[in-house]
């Protein structure tokens, strides 16, 4: 993986620490044009790497992409799914089986008509490959060698215990896609622990990692004695605290835990994507 990630969150109205600023992001971005022209600048940066959710406008930008291949010959896009609003949104406007026949038609469905929905439910497996299958069309044509789960739905699987399903998921991308598995967490520290259990060896996850301990389920000390003693591949997110300290702090800090494998952040103008970056380069250079 790349040392630097260009995050999303800035162009779909998140911020965990201003709602203010979250509304100013969503007027700044509600045409698709100005996210691309982002992101044309922190690739033009040398930031290759887009790591984003499965929100229905990246699959304009997908379209962008497939539009300009030479432009983007060496552009990657890590999707990261389930985007849980769309999933949401979709059972409160048309139902449950509404929502399974729009994102996954097909035995699933067949399923349902044939057991009952108790049925459908049963097969949580089942139900993650289709849906997998589902939300990766937006990205065919594109180099996708990370796939990761979402938090809301990998920290639920913990608290259930279904460690089978990370299994499941983690085959399921390598076989169909040819890709690795990510986790994205907030609690770092026990989804290492099921991962090691499960077998799947050097993981990928991405979790909070900032000076303040911000979301970051376990404490500091628990954070920093893992990523030293541990063999996985840690990528840093929220470095910054959503604002809550400066950059250059922030970076001195995630820097200096030398295992770290990459750091993913978010900016919406080139002066604070350069600065970033610069100071990404020279702390982990230093």
């Amino acid at each position: 993986m790349d040392r630097i990630l260009f995050g999303d969150n800035q162009f779909f109205a998140v911020n965990h620490m201003s709602e203010e600023k979250a509304r100013a992001q969503a007027m700044k971005f509600r045409d698709t044009k100005a996210i691309i022209d982002v992101l044309d600048i922190a690739y033009d940066l040398g930031i290759k790497t887009f790591m984003c959710t499965t929100h229905d406008r990246i699959s304009e930008v997908c379209d962008h992409i497939r539009a300009h291949p030479g432009r983007y010959e060496d552009f990657k896009i890590y999707p990261c799914m389930p985007y849980a609003h769309k999933y949401a949104n979709a059972v409160s406007q048309i139902g449950v089986v509404g929502t399974l026949k729009k994102f996954a038609p097909g035995s699933m469905l067949g399923a349902a008509f044939r057991g009952g929905m108790a049925a459908a439910k049963q097969d949580f497996v089942g139900l993650m490959r289709l849906l997998v299958d589902a939300e990766m069309k937006m990205f065919h044509g594109i180099n996708t060698e990370v796939i990761f789960l979402q938090n809301i739905v990998t920290d639920l699987l913990l608290g259930l215990g279904m460690k089978e399903f990370f299994t499941a998921f983690a085959s399921h991308i390598k076989e169909k896609y040819n890709a690795e598995a990510g986790f994205i967490t907030m609690n770092m520290p026990h989804l290492l622990n099921v991962l090691e259990e499960c077998g799947i060896e050097n993981p990928i996850i991405c979790s909070n990692v900032n000076k303040i301990g911000f979301r970051m389920c376990g404490g500091i000390e628990t954070y920093e004695k893992i990523i030293r003693e541990k063999k996985f591949r840690p990528i840093a997110m929220s470095v910054l605290a959503s604002g809550a300290i400066s950059p250059g702090e922030a970076l001195e800090y995630v820097c200096g835990l030398k295992n770290i494998e990459s750091i993913v952040f978010g900016a919406s103008s080139r002066g604070h994507i350069k600065e970033t970056r610069d100071l990404i380069e020279e702390l982990t250079h230093s």
